[in-house]
């Protein structure tokens, strides 16, 4: 079964942001400002990038989307960051409204629109189980009966971590979120229409049946300076250095390495 994931990367949506702006430039000067996109690359490259390569099962695609106003130097070093992982993919598009684009996309990357796909969304500051392709796909499949009676089906992987990351390591603590972006996926039916992006993440379990799994951390939600869900007044989540056996399970189930944090995000 074909799996989707999408990733929009600085991409200047109209809508979709909590952060609202009076027009698309002045969203395109947020989104491009260098000390912003000097974070999103460390994040991407540090946190992002690794737990995908690692991934137990590779047959995967992640499209990512980008502006066609992003400046050429930030797209090159994208490029750069994924060249030597063939499953993903960067499509570039004028500023469009979020969720009509998001789902031409998803649906547009189906190799057969009449056979069943399995979709996920994925933000570029977020980690994911090295596992999580793998555990979606086996998930749907011990549905059967589920999946026959359904469009839809959502897969919610409720149990990670919030984490903060920069030159001096790693901190972190668990949570129980449900319906996160993170580790969320969704069945689609052969002949639906239907994406994940038809749905608020959040409200999802108003419109299908979920199968929730809590028997894992599936997920690291990146906090930081620049996180759109942030910008406004929020009740900050405290967080802690790795201990020594915390560091281990970071770098086994996420392929998190503080060392790696270190340098990416010590780097000048």
């Amino acid at each position: 079964m074909q799996v989707i994931g999408l990733c929009r990367f600085s991409y200047p949506a109209i809508g979709g942001f909590q952060v609202e702006h009076d027009s698309i430039e002045e969203r395109m000067a947020f989104l491009y400002n260098e000390a912003r996109m000097e974070e999103r690359f460390r994040l991407f490259e540090a946190v992002a990038l690794p737990c995908l390569r690692e991934q137990t099962d590779p047959d995967f695609e992640l499209i990512i989307v980008i502006g066609d106003s992003l400046p050429p130097h930030h797209e090159s070093r994208l490029r750069d960051l994924i060249a030597d992982m063939p499953q993903l993919r960067i499509e570039k598009h004028p500023p469009r409204k979020q969720r009509p684009i998001m789902k031409d996309i998803l649906n547009a990357a189906r190799r057969d629109p009449d056979a069943p796909c399995l979709q996920f969304r994925y933000d570029d500051d977020d980690a994911v189980s090295v596992d999580f392709v793998e555990r979606l796909r086996q998930t749907i499949a011990n549905c059967p009966g589920l999946i026959a009676r359904n469009r839809a089906v959502a897969v919610d992987f409720n149990m990670g971590y919030v984490a903060e990351f920069g030159a001096d390591g790693i901190r972190a603590t668990e949570i129980h979120r449900p319906y996160y972006v993170a580790a969320l996926g969704m069945y689609v039916k052969g002949g639906s229409p239907q994406t994940i992006m038809n749905f608020a993440h959040e409200k999802i379990l108003r419109f299908m049946p979920t199968v929730t799994l809590s028997d894992a951390p599936m997920f690291v939600r990146g906090h930081h300076s620049s996180n759109d869900s942030r910008q406004k007044p929020v009740k900050p989540v405290p967080v802690s250095p790795l201990t020594p056996e915390l560091r281990g399970a970071f770098e086994a189930r996420f392929a998190l390495r503080e060392d790696v944090v270190r340098q990416v995000f010590s780097a000048t």
